[in-house]
């Protein structure tokens, strides 16, 4: 049988065959006939992922009470998924989860002020990520209830901010010589200005006499922002995004060809040059930052919705800085934060549905860190075990009407 006809015999009902992404039996991803993705489930059935990150054991309520079964608790509140979870919990009550393979814990780790990753220019590096892939994957490959592969799940890529600090290129410029990432970083800068340092300093608009100026600048936490600097950067942080995400991939699909690929969960946003890279056909489903859907803005098909790459919404919350800003418009309307805080969050999630690409979202986090304040913290379940009833309700309510959220037909574009 030809591989298009194989594929034919095995797509999910009601989806386009030539979108399949999967194994039968399996988590697939594909598009339905008005273009936009859904995961499906191993019987075939359209499935919009709903989970949290990090479900911990149930903890006892502040009451003294018994316990609260954390998958209880899930499914009361319309959860259906679980990510990246401590040990097993909510796998084992038979909710469908993503896991991580961790390839940081393969090699050596670049770590600076918002980096952390592997040296994926190191020359054992790929050896390296394919004998964790083993020792890691082997053990889940032929688990229907495993959704996906998260490659890891707490990247920092270190990319420009308004806060000024060195970014991942000026990082790697400055690592220590032990590491391949520094030669890579000063061989593809050089070569992109004919091999020579001052031709470089010219384009970045920077005195570097010698290399170890660099070293210095980020030694003093001071970011080049130069509008030279930042087009290399762009190129440099997609080159190492390309080599992360194909091999990590590589390295997964060797072990487990029955499970789809995330790539990484984010720590932040991640920005266009990286987003770039964590897109098919290396990763079948990206796990970006909710803020940053809007990222992806693919050409759109004649006569109908955006083509798009599938995307799980990673990351949801309300508690950042963007959400608890009270602007003028809200004073006028005599809203408190709160209120603005979750009104924001209520209409972001109704986007989040009826965008073509999202086959579903992951609330960033089960229980509030121990700094945070409620009502402003980010968990589902506060430090003494009572459920956070400021989130919790919304998430319920939206939960509930997700699917039909989703099956919402779009206007067709105008011609």
């Amino acid at each position: 049988m030809a591989l298009a006809e194989a594929r034919l015999a095995t797509a999910p009902q009601g989806f386009r065959a030539e979108t399949v992404r999967g194994t039968e039996g399996f988590f697939r991803v594909a598009q339905d006939a008005g273009d936009r993705w859904w995961l499906v489930d191993p019987a075939g059935r359209p499935f919009f992922a709903k989970a949290v990150h990090d479900v911990q054991a149930g903890e006892p309520p502040g009451d003294g009470g018994m316990p609260m079964d954390s998958a209880v608790r899930l499914r009361n509140w319309g959860f259906n998924a679980v990510s990246l979870t401590r040990g097993s919990v909510g796998r084992d009550d038979g909710l469908p989860f993503l896991a991580a393979v961790e390839f940081c814990e393969a090699g050596l780790t670049l770590t600076a002020a918002g980096m952390r990753l592997p040296d994926v220019f190191d020359p054992k590096w790929p050896g390296r990520a394919a004998d964790h892939a083993r020792e890691r994957c082997g053990v889940l490959k032929e688990n229907p209830a495993l959704m996906g592969w998260v490659t890891d799940s707490a990247l920092g890529w270190a990319q420009p901010s308004l806060a000024g600090r060195p970014s991942l290129l000026q990082i790697c410029l400055s690592l220590e010589p032990s590491f391949a990432a520094y030669h890579a970083a000063w061989e593809f800068v050089l070569a992109l200005h004919g091999g020579r340092l001052e031709t470089l300093a010219r384009a970045w608009g920077a005195s570097l006499p010698n290399k170890e100026v660099v070293r210095e600048l980020t030694r003093a936490e001071e970011g080049l922002g130069t509008r030279g600097y930042l087009r290399d950067e762009a190129r440099w942080t997609r080159e190492f995004a390309r080599r992360y995400f194909t091999g990590t991939a590589a390295a997964v699909r060797r072990v487990d060809p029955n499970h789809l690929v995330l790539g990484c969960r984010f720590s932040d946003v991640a920005g266009p040059a990286i987003l770039a890279e964590c897109a098919y056909p290396a990763i079948d489903v990206a796990l970006p930052d909710w803020r940053e859907l809007g990222a992806y803005a693919p050409p759109t098909r004649p006569g109908g919705l955006a083509f798009a790459n599938p995307i799980l919404a990673g990351n949801v919350s309300w508690t950042t800085p963007e959400f608890l800003k009270l602007p003028a418009a809200a004073r006028l309307l005599r809203l408190t934060s709160v209120e603005w805080m979750l009104r924001r969050g209520r209409s972001g999630l109704d986007r989040l549905a009826r965008n073509p690409a999202v086959v579903g979202y992951v609330w960033a986090q089960w229980q509030d860190a121990p700094a945070e304040q409620p009502p402003f913290a980010g968990g589902l379940v506060h430090q003494n075990g009572i459920e956070a009833r400021e989130h919790t309700e919304l998430l319920a309510q939206f939960n509930r009407r997700a699917d039909s959220l989703r099956r919402f037909q779009l206007n067709p574009p105008s011609p």
